[in-house]
């Protein structure tokens, strides 16, 4: 399959910007994939299509303020920080890109804050953006992260062209959000409000939460028209017992298991047994899913409106068929869905 083929024309006014004023609101196209049907409903509608018994599988990874900014000492240039991980809270080491980087050498100290309370070192150059910090902090390590974090802000995706706003913090957060560690939200969850999720409870729809940290590998771009040589970021993944244990109860009742973002369909995927069934799994993934592909574990699929030549559109096409899905796509550019972390919903069954 060639990247050419997920080309396709995206007025920039469909990007959204903001989220739906309630989460349950947006839209929410609906493709059946026997049939080739697209039927256009609310995203609450979502409680008519799933009954006693099947199961949402959840990513539950919570996103953390990753996009600093300070300036570069003696210059005094302002240069954006987007932490990626920490690799040694002792050490108070991080994993980050900076921006521009040609600027940022080995050795060189950064000053965060009004006040230039936070510093931090240049130990290592890792890829042309990419850089190992030291941060130089006095108190404990709870007290180290609660300051950075404040100096940070929520990272919404480089397409959401504007200032990041105080109800970003809430709305690019999954309600149901408990680890922290993604630098990206699954964005496919936005739309479930806590009043959704307690109606599909009381239909005796079954919740499985596993862990991805999802990266800003979901963004790169790729630069090989040939998709085969295409190497996925590796993204930290945490599957329990707990969840194997609802999924594949879901998957031999015969129920519709439904993968929540293009995160869990990548984690699920990664964890599959031979039988095709979940099994546990705690690790690391780079799988890159493309058409032609036979999945295993979900037979219904929630995901958002993805933009031109994305991993997240290809994976999304793998799934309800590559013509079905770009003509969805034509569709929805037609009828002004939004796209994006803050646009509409697609339900695949």
């Amino acid at each position: 399959m060639k990247l050419s083929k997920f080309k396709f024309d995206l007025p920039s006014e469909l990007i959204a910007l903001h989220p739906t004023k309630n989460r349950d609101e947006s839209r929410m196209m609906v493709i059946d994939r026997k049939t080739g049907e697209i039927t256009h409903r609310k995203f609450k509608d979502v409680l008519e299509y799933f009954n006693a018994g099947d199961v949402f599988i959840f990513n539950n990874t919570k996103v953390f303020p990753a996009r600093l900014y300070g300036n570069k000492e003696k210059t005094g240039a302002r240069i954006e920080v987007f932490l990626l991980r920490e690799l040694n809270p002792d050490l108070r080491l991080w994993d980050v890109l900076v921006d521009p980087a040609r600027k940022i050498r080995i050795g060189n100290k950064l000053y965060f804050g009004e006040d230039d309370s936070m510093v931090a070192e240049v130990i290592d150059n890792t890829t042309s953006r990419g850089r190992t910090l030291r941060f130089l902090y006095d108190g404990n390590h709870d007290e180290f992260k609660k300051s950075l974090y404040a100096l940070g802000e929520t990272p919404l995706p480089k397409y959401i062209e504007r200032p990041v706003e105080e109800e970003d913090e809430e709305r690019y957060q999954n309600i149901f959000a408990t680890e922290e560690g993604a630098v990206v939200a699954p964005a496919a969850g936005l739309h479930f409000s806590r009043e959704l999720m307690k109606r599909l409870e009381i239909k005796d729809c079954k919740f499985a939460f596993l862990t991805v940290h999802s990266g800003l590998g979901n963004f790169r771009d790729i630069d090989v028209e040939d998709l085969t040589k295409h190497k996925m970021d590796s993204e930290q993944l945490n599957i329990s017992a707990e969840v194997v244990k609802t999924v594949n109860e879901g998957i031999d009742g015969s129920h519709r298991v439904c993968a929540v973002g293009t995160s869990v369909m990548r984690a699920i995927e990664t964890a599959v047994s031979t039988d095709g069934h979940l099994k546990e799994f705690e690790g690391w993934t780079n799988k890159f899913i493309f058409p032609p592909y036979d999945f295993s574990v979900a037979n219904t699929m929630i995901t958002n409106f993805h933009l031109p030549l994305s991993t997240l559109l290809m994976m999304t096409a793998s799934f309800g068929g590559y013509d079905l899905i770009m003509h969805a796509y034509k569709e929805a550019v037609k009828e002004e869905y939004r796209f994006g972390a803050y646009g509409d919903a697609m339900l695949i069954i």
